[in-house]
């Protein structure tokens, strides 16, 4: 199938490691230019750019979710590079990190807001920034990486939780906003994946029982998110918009 991505743009934020990295080759092996960004790992970035076949196919931006600036100057920093953005891929999240104490009466209402400001405010303000070249060409694709945590919650990520949950509102709105320009809008929601993050960082045991709940026993890799994601972002999607995909293998 011919997803006519050749030499389209696609933007992927948090492209360096994980569903990230995976949807950028997965963008370049369709043929797509591709930027991504990163945020302390320029060297992997620049790797990644020049295993890609360099500036002229692939370009890695320094993008700073808590960082306005970052935020304002990734779409027009792309355009200048390659032209318009054809495709924007939300991926990149911060993490909150451990709390002092159990319970959410005890998150520091600036901790939280800032969490808020960088997985939800600095995804739709990046979002708002490639819509107009979107719009004006009558061609856009916007997908929105959320997770499966903003379908069945986790205590201690409340905030983040209330943030993944919001982009499904968000799409659903914008579909009906921008769909009339030829601008799609859909949110893939993963579940637990084999990522470096979590092969390094959760226990064994914790894998093992995601697993086990998943209808073919085995959790999902960042290749076979990333398809998903292409095909989301790609012109073999003529209709479908805002829709939420949720890769846990069982509703």
């Amino acid at each position: 199938m011919d997803l006519g991505l050749t030499d389209r743009v696609a933007l992927v934020t948090g492209g360096t490691r994980g569903i990230g990295e995976a949807t950028v080759r997965a963008f370049a092996a369709e043929g797509a230019r591709v930027a991504l960004t990163y945020t302390g790992s320029k060297d992997r970035a620049a790797a990644l750019v020049h295993e890609l076949g360099g500036p002229e196919r692939a370009l890695s931006v320094r993008y700073d979710l808590s960082d306005p600036g970052h935020v304002a100057a990734l779409v027009p920093t792309v355009e200048r590079h390659f032209g318009a953005v054809d495709v924007l891929v939300a991926n990149a999240v911060r993490r909150p990190a451990e709390r002092p104490a159990p319970g959410f009466e005890n998150l520091d209402p600036a901790v939280w807001s800032a969490l808020l400001d960088d997985n939800l405010t600095a995804t739709l303000r990046t979002v708002q920034s490639a819509l107009p070249g979107m719009r004006g060409r009558g061609h856009g694709r916007i997908v929105l990486i959320s997770s499966h945590l903003a379908a069945r919650g986790q205590a201690g990520q409340e905030v983040y939780t209330a943030a993944k949950s919001a982009l499904h509102g968000f799409a659903l709105s914008l579909a009906r906003d921008a769909g009339p320009d030829g601008v799609l809008v859909n949110v893939v929601s993963p579940g637990l994946t084999t990522t470096e993050g979590a092969l390094c960082h959760l226990p064994a045991a914790v894998l093992a029982k995601a697993a086990a709940a998943m209808p073919t026993g085995r959790l999902g890799a960042p290749a076979e998110v990333a398809r998903l994601v292409v095909f989301y972002g790609s012109a073999a999607n003529e209709n479908i918009t805002g829709e939420l995909v949720s890769l846990v293998g069982r509703g």
